[in-house]
Formats: C-alpha cells, sequence, structure tokens
C-alpha cells in the first residue's frame, strides 16, 4: 500500500487522507454488504431443521399408503355400483322387505331426496312407523346390519295414544357410489378422398 502511494508522488497528509478514504469505505461496504449476512447460517440451519421435520411427517403417511389403499378398497367394495336409474328402486325395496321381515307397519313415506358429491350419491327418505318396541328395534338394526348402504340418520318416538305401541319417525339415508362418467365413443376415421377413388375404380 505504501509503494503505491509512492508511486503516486502524494504528500503525507495525501497519503493518510487516501488511507482514511479506503478505510472508511471499507468498513461502509462491510456494514452493507457481510454484516447483514451474519445470520444467513442460523437461517438456513432452522430451514433444514424444518424442512427434516416435513419429510418425516411424509414419510409416516407415505408409509401408511397401503393400508390407505386396503381402506379404499374395502369402502368401494361396500358400496356396490347400483345403475342410477335402480338406486332409488333399491332403497325404497330395501326398506319394504325389511318392514315385511320385521313386522313393523309404515304409516306414510316422504318423497326421496337426492344429493350427490364427487364420490356418492346420498339417497334420503322419512318414513313413519307404528310398531311395538321389539320390532322397532329389529326394524332399525336389520336396515343397518351387514353390508348394508341404509343407515339410520335421525329418530323420534313417541306412544301412541292408547300407549301400547311406538310411534317413530325415522329418517333413512342410503350412500351409493357415483359411477365414472362414460367416455366418449371414439368416431371410426373418415375415408380420405384417395382411398374412396381407389374403391370406386
Amino acid at each position: 500500500m505504501t509503494s503505491y502511494l509512492d508511486r503516486l508522488n502524494l504528500r503525507p497528509f495525501e497519503k493518510r487522507l487516501v488511507v482514511g478514504v479506503a478505510a472508511v469505505l471499507f468498513v461502509v461496504f462491510n456494514a452493507w454488504f457481510v454484516f447483514p449476512h451474519f445470520s444467513d447460517l442460523a437461517q438456513a440451519r432452522e430451514h433444514k431443521a424444518d424442512a427434516l421435520r416435513k419429510l418425516q411427517r411424509w414419510q409416516v403417511e407415505v408409509d401408511q399408503m397401503a393400508k390407505y389403499r386396503a381402506t379404499i378398497a374395502s369402502l368401494i367394495g361396500e358400496g356396490a355400483d347400483v345403475p342410477p336409474e335402480e338406486q332409488q328402486n333399491q332403497f325404497a325395496h330395501a326398506i319394504q322387505a325389511q318392514q315385511a321381515q320385521s313386522g313393523v307397519n309404515v304409516t306414510s313415506t316422504s318423497r326421496p331426496t337426492t344429493r350427490t358429491d364427487d364420490f356418492f350419491v346420498q339417497l334420503a327418505e322419512t318414513i313413519q312407523v307404528q310398531s311395538a318396541e321389539p320390532q322397532l328395534v329389529d326394524f332399525l338394526y336389520s336396515l343397518g346390519a351387514g353390508k348394508s348402504m341404509i343407515r339410520v340418520r335421525g329418530l323420534t318416538l313417541r306412544p301412541d295414544p292408547p300407549r301400547q305401541q311406538l310411534l317413530a319417525s325415522v329418517t333413512l339415508e342410503a350412500r351409493y357410489q357415483k359411477s365414472p362418467p362414460k367416455k366418449p365413443a371414439t368416431a371410426a376415421p373418415a375415408a380420405s378422398p384417395a382411398s374412396s377413388v381407389a374403391k370406386a375404380r
């Protein structure tokens, strides 16, 4: 540094001024570009730790993929694929069949309502039932037993006027697997004009 300043033919005061300006610029550049990045290493380590924790959580879920697939397969097996035009008929037939088997008296039924989502079609219907307690319990239990898709969503009970039987308002719900959309039929490729002329000959 001194030899370089000597070649500039500077006087001692000028040399001290140049060195002072260089020192100030060095401090300013460090404060501007270097000091703000002192915490970068700690932040990088913290980001790495967060990424490792996320990776561990995701790996736990990935390890359970086989279990999830088995659960999905069992749910699909329970929700039998019923054609849309047969869903209401099957719903009503299942209720009537269980009514006859359990010996309950269905006095009235509401109009079925339908709701759909991405995977299921949900049918709901409210029926008014009059029966003794054992028959009503058997009717409600048997409707949802086994692989039946019918469940009791709501139930209101009260005794009939002679207080010998029960009057029940039962809201039943059935969920049917939604049929996947049918792929449009691919049209046969149109014959080229050259082939049509060849066939005409």
